[in-house]
């Protein structure tokens, strides 16, 4: 599917449920945010953005620990999940989706190749999900292959809410 319909996908989803969504971006710059402004309307169920591009601005922005950006690096289930937390905490949104990866070309390492992407979704019920993907391509095609993932799972999560 693609990330413009996905998008639309999602804003009706979260209308339908009242809900209001937000984002803390970091290897995506902002990309999720804007695939969902996109969307005439979404100023409805959509709330704000984080983009924190530096570690200093997820400490500052979003309440990232300086302890688990030190022990597990910016690219991180921990941060991430600190980020999706924070970025709940910081909106009047009911949902959230944060993204801290390694898009390239550079910046990659053995044990975190480039194409590294760590997911959080959180929502105002508890709910929170953790994953990490190995995409495949350039820089463009890493950060379009990431906004695709972020918002596919915040619209499965906002359809299954109460079904």
């Amino acid at each position: 599917m693609n990330i413009e319909q996905l998008a639309t996908d999602l804003g009706l989803a979260l209308k339908d449920k009242g809900w209001i969504a937000t984002t803390a971006e970091s290897c995506t710059g902002g990309g999720v945010a804007y695939a969902i402004t996109e969307i005439p309307g979404s100023s409805a169920w959509f709330n704000r953005s984080f983009v924190t591009y530096s570690n200093e601005a997820k400490q500052e922005m979003l309440s990232v620990s300086g302890a688990t950006l030190a022990e597990f690096g910016a690219v991180s289930e921990g941060v991430v999940f600190e980020m999706a937390c924070g970025a709940l905490a910081a909106s009047r949104a009911d949902i959230s989706v944060a993204i801290s990866g390694i898009a390239g070309p550079d910046g990659g390492t053995a044990e975190k190749p480039v194409g590294t992407v760590w997911f959080c979704w959180a929502d105002s019920t508890e709910w929170r999900y953790t994953t990490c993907c190995h995409f495949e391509g350039d820089r463009k095609t890493v950060r379009l292959q990431a906004i695709a993932k972020a918002l596919s799972v915040m619209l499965e999560r906002v359809k299954s809410v109460n079904e």
